[in-house]
């Protein structure tokens, strides 16, 4: 288990203390600063139920026992008021988080106006119009600690493996997968800047100098799509791999988000717990993961009833269909070399095909990698970016890196949204960032 560090400040009042800490502080007096969740009352008792962002606790007071003042104050409270709670800790298995608090004073510090989030159900778009409220729920709460967790977990795995962290641009001069899908601005007098889709190109720069390298970031994508598994702005976990070829790239997928998904489940046990997150699934995630070819992949659609022909590209209908065969995410290989980006190495037995691998997440998730061998050819790449009517000029760094010293080398992009849906096994990725940028939403 992951160790927090235990400590108290101190008021005139006594010590100040986080609720996660409480079980350091059985028998004593401590103060709570924070957000009254709900209330209640019951004869001659008051319970409160507060949160401080680290966690929630009930505190109890009894007339008699508790100062007079506290039941005054009790009727004046309203949900989400902010608060000084100050009580003598003690251990209650009854309660569901362990501990509660004695009531021996209370402190207003704000009195909240009506909460317009209510415990009926309210529709999305109500939801996301209030996100900026909507964030302090239980299970909002729950989703956002889980991908605090997820993120320390990219930066731990990719460090324990001696890669290099490369911060790549946000603007950028080219497209590398097409213009398209890009939002635009104009850049000073340089003509069109893009945000970026990616940061590949750069971090294949990088690995010349440092072997492996990885980068971690907001990409962008001006997509007109309204899936549960697009959002406009969403952040991507990119490695690039010096002498790897693709099934190295593959073996390292693997270890990654299996590590990520024990991680979730090491760690945040609590949180999945009020997802209400079937775990046992998840305990099923480790290496090696099945893998089928594009080929064997149309095969099986068909088979399903899809009328996916050869050369198709997979939507999240037929991602779908792929994942209900397997209980573990599943590598598609070897894509048709017209639907894929540019920079795939040629396969070298069928050349209508690229050496590529996109990874599918089980339970109906879509795809959460896309990776592939990088074509280290000059004379091919240079093919390629004409192929695909890029500018030329506009790709000459890009083009050095394979008159300068090339190897063999691969890359892979994982999606975070998509995948901390998945382990939270929440439907729609716009719960899984804290702001979501989507077709027809940017407010909050």
């Amino acid at each position: 288990m992951v160790k927090v560090l235990s400590f108290a400040r101190h008021s005139k009042e006594g010590k100040i203390v986080w609720i996660r800490q409480l079980k350091d502080f059985v028998g004593q007096e401590v103060e709570i600063r924070g957000w009254l969740y709900n209330k209640r009352s019951k004869g001659k008792i008051i319970f409160l139920i507060i949160r401080d962002g680290s966690g929630y606790v009930q505190a109890v007071g009894v007339k008699g026992e508790s100062p007079d003042y506290v039941f005054d104050l009790y009727n004046k409270l309203t949900l989400e008021s902010s608060i000084i709670v100050r009580g003598v800790v003690r251990q209650d298995a009854r309660s569901p988080w362990g501990y509660e608090l004695g009531l021996t004073g209370l402190e207003i510090i704000h009195i909240a106006d009506e909460y317009p989030i209510q415990k009926k159900e309210h529709g999305v778009d109500f939801l996301m119009s209030h996100r900026h409220l909507w964030l302090r729920s239980r299970k909002q709460r729950a989703i956002m600690r889980v991908r605090n967790e997820v993120e320390k977990a990219v930066v731990d795995f990719f460090y324990e493996r001696g890669f290099v962290r490369i911060d790549t641009p946000i603007l950028t001069p080219t497209a590398a997968e097409g213009s398209t899908t890009l939002f635009s601005t104009q850049y000073f007098d340089l003509g069109t800047a893009y945000l970026a889709q990616t940061g590949q190109l750069y971090l294949e720069a990088a690995i010349f100098a440092h072997g492996l390298v990885y980068n971690f970031g907001p990409t962008f994508r001006a997509e007109k799509s309204k899936t549960r598994r697009h959002l406009t702005e969403f952040w991507m976990v990119e490695a690039e791999e010096a002498f790897y070829d693709n099934d190295d790239n593959i073996k390292l997928q693997e270890e990654f988000v299996s590590y990520l998904v024990q991680r979730a489940l090491e760690r945040c046990g609590e949180e999945l717990k009020v997802l209400e997150r079937d775990t046992s699934k998840l305990e099923k995630i480790s290496p090696p993961f099945p893998r089928i070819t594009y080929d064997e992949a149309i095969e099986l659609l068909q088979k399903k009833g899809f009328d996916t022909q050869w050369g198709d590209d997979f939507g999240g209908d037929e991602e779908t269909a792929i994942s209900e065969e397997f209980e573990k995410p599943v590598f598609v290989m070897d894509y048709p070399k017209k639907i894929k980006a540019f920079y795939m190495k040629e396969h070298p037995e069928r050349a209508e095909l690229v050496k590529c691998a996109d990874l599918i997440a089980p339970e109906g998730y879509g795809e959460i990698i896309g990776g592939s061998q990088r074509e280290d050819d000059y004379d091919k790449l240079l093919a390629r970016i004409e192929e695909f009517g890029l500018p030329v000029e506009h790709y000459q760094w890009y083009l050095d890196l394979r008159r300068y010293g090339s190897v063999p080398h691969s890359g892979f992009g994982l999606g975070l949204e998509r995948t901390i849906a998945w382990i939270c096994g929440v439907p729609h990725v716009r719960e899984t960032i804290p702001f979501p940028r989507m077709l027809y939403r940017i407010y909050p």
